[in-house]
């Protein structure tokens, strides 16, 4: 199928769904152009527009996705509600607390079913955010109460975001009165989907280096520190806590050894991890710090860097009837994921640890594909996600598959475990994300995906990556977003398979870092997963890229268990298809991944060569343009 192309000024408005709604409905710039931010260079500039249309793409196919799941949350509501007016009741609150967008909701209840005539049944509250909301749903509840569909425009909210009016009779639109299902649904994911790729694309100076957080940037191959002032800037540049240090000894200090370096540097808080040690001073500057303990037999000291996310065949083909797959999930056909489950599905005891920002542990289409996890961030509180990152990760490995809604993810039985180790701005230290390996190796993880990164080696993270490398855990890294050849890390350590993106036509995803240290490609664009509060977004990143070569790992493990994580590592780079100039290269490495090619040469079969059908690789976004052009209108006035 052939996707529809948006107009281009329907690119720029959703592309800046994440800055202030002011600017955008008095900004200057001609209908259709995305300003880069003034004083930056023409390259910079492109790559800074290349990046929104990227965005735009993301926050559309989110309002799409979206929109299906709320029809097929309210039909199969509707087909299924209780017989009782308290029961039907409880479901709608129910329905709510899973569904937390769903502000409003209403039963139409249809004739001969036991309930009084006209007799709606509403739960939730309109708000007084969209000033025409109750109109809309009272003619919501008339289509419906006639057994017709009804569908709102999007409505602009009095505080800046999307909401629409969703109506759908218990037959299917069948054109009976049948009664059925109405809700008031705030599109607020777009918005946060915005903010997260604004954030994740580098569109947005990241971190912002506000005193309270305690956070600074630094040239990693001079050690200067430096004052990041655009997004671009982000390209090569670590950061680290101030006033923290990271120290591995010689010899093992004393315990009174530690209370007088404690005592001495001031340290609020001394933390040991394996043979490391990570002071924190209440007034002392990393610089000092690092000066300090130079002078105590140390094997290493360094900044406690931060770590940021960086998203006709000759096998038989298995076709799933996701709801969401045929005409969204252009990512796993083009590595022929299909074919490759023919070979395998997976399976339950290979586990693939996702190290970032938690799992959304109620999301329906995880269920029963979740072990348990670990919140390093919080040890208290489970590894839940806030961020949204992690659960759209997870979804790319093994999203339920076959069960007739949302997505399928890349495996139908691999098991993920839920490590977080970055908080909810998506950040994280050396020590939550060396603890986070660590803690994954020691419960059994066979794979450990890492859709985050430095530019700064740090050896306390190495030790971390080593001590997992050596227990025979294949370990996979995101390269990073910036578009540079900078070696980011842990995706640049030797122990790892660094993955790079690529968009639907297998050419190299303009924000994707290259590089020598690149070891294959995977589908990086607009691509559709799981997300926060049970709902389901779009993104784009190297972060979305990594967890399909995590999900391949995992199957080949599974089809042959006896491998060690070398040979994994082997048998994805022989079995990649070759892009871009012949033979490894800086921006593909050894070619994207390809699924079914990776499971034979497991298996020790000679792969069959698969052809690629020339439009396995497309989706369509959107039904009508008209109607994002609505929602743009809506929202930004334009």
């Amino acid at each position: 199928m052939k996707g529809i192309k948006f107009p281009l000024g329907l690119i720029a408005g959703l592309a800046a769904l994440a800055l202030p709604i002011g600017f955008l409905m008095n900004r200057a710039d001609p209908p259709g152009q995305s300003p880069a931010p003034s004083g930056m260079r023409p390259a910079a500039a492109d790559e800074h527009r290349a990046k929104r249309t990227i965005l735009a793409n993301d926050v559309a196919m989110t309002e799409e996705l979206c929109r299906l799941q709320c029809r097929d949350d309210l039909s199969s509501m509707a087909r299924n509600m209780p017989r009782t007016k308290e029961g039907v009741k409880r479901a709608l609150a129910d329905m709510r607390t899973e569904h937390p967008h769903l502000h409003a909701l209403a039963f139409v209840p249809a004739e001969g079913t036991g309930f009084e005539s006209g007799d709606v049944i509403r739960d939730g509250s309109l708000g007084d955010a969209v000033p025409d909301a109750e109109q809309r749903f009272r003619d919501a509840v008339r289509a419906v109460s006639r057994g017709e569909r009804y569908e709102s425009k999007a409505l602009r909210g009095n505080d800046g975001d999307s909401y629409i009016v969703l109506g759908e009779p218990a037959n299917g639109a069948g054109g009976e009165a049948s009664g059925g299902m109405v809700g008031f649904v705030h599109q607020d994911v777009l918005r946060r989907v915005a903010n997260h790729q604004m954030r994740n694309l580098r569109l947005r100076e990241f971190p912002d280096e506000d005193k309270t957080f305690g956070i600074r940037a630094v040239d990693p191959k001079t050690g200067r520190e430096i004052d990041v002032d655009t997004p671009e800037e982000n390209q090569g540049v670590s950061h680290y806590r101030k006033r923290e240090v990271v120290v591995r000894f010689k010899d093992k200090p004393t315990p009174k050894q530690l209370e007088r370096m404690r005592v001495e540097t001031r340290a609020v808080s001394v933390k040991q991890l394996g043979y490391a040690y990570v002071f924190d001073s209440s007034d002392m500057t990393t610089a000092q710090l690092m000066d300090y303990f130079k002078d105590h037999n140390v094997e290493y000291v360094e900044p406690h860097y931060m770590y940021v996310t960086n998203e006709t065949s000759a096998y038989p083909d298995i076709v799933p009837n996701d709801e969401l797959y045929s005409r969204y999930q252009w990512n796993l056909p083009i590595i022929q994921t299909p074919a490759g489950w023919s070979v395998t599905k997976g399976a339950e005891e290979v586990v693939v640890a996702v190290v970032d920002t938690g799992v959304t542990l109620s999301h329906p289409d995880l269920q029963g594909h979740l072990v348990d996890g670990y919140n390093v961030v919080d040890p208290a509180q489970p590894p839940a996600d806030d961020v949204g990152h992690g659960t759209h990760v997870a979804g790319v490995v093994s999203a339920l598959v076959d069960n007739g809604q949302g997505v399928a993810g890349m495996t139908w039985y691999n098991k993920v475990m839920p490590v977080k180790v970055l908080d909810s701005t998506g950040m994280g230290s050396t020590y939550s994300v060396a603890e986070g390996i660590v803690w994954a190796t020691d419960h059994g993880a066979k794979v450990i995906n890492m859709s985050l990164g430095n530019y700064a080696s740090a050896s306390f993270l190495h030790d971390a990556i080593r001590y997992a490398f050596d227990r025979d855990v294949v370990l996979i890294a995101a390269t990073g977003n910036d578009n540079t050849s900078q070696p980011g890390f842990p995706a640049a350590y030797p122990e790892v398979l660094a993955v790079s993106a690529t968009n639907q036509q297998q050419e190299k995803a303009s924000f994707s870092n290259y590089g020598d240290y690149v070891d294959v490609v995977a589908p990086g664009e607009n691509i559709a997963s799981t997300y926060t509060e049970n709902q389901y977004a779009a993104l784009s990143g190297t972060s979305m890229a990594s967890p399909h070569v995590s999900a391949l790992a995992a199957l080949i493990r599974s089809v042959n268990p006896t491998l060690k994580n070398t040979e994994v590592y082997d048998i994805m780079r022989k079995s990649a298809v070759d892009l871009g100039a012949a033979g490894r290269d800086a921006y593909f490495g050894y070619g994207q991944i390809n699924v079914p090619r990776a499971l034979q040469l497991a298996t020790g079969q000679k792969p069959q060569e698969a052809a690629l059908d020339e439009d396995s690789g497309t989706r369509t976004v959107g039904r009508e343009s008209s109607f994002l052009e609505q929602l743009l209108r809506s929202i930004f006035g334009a």
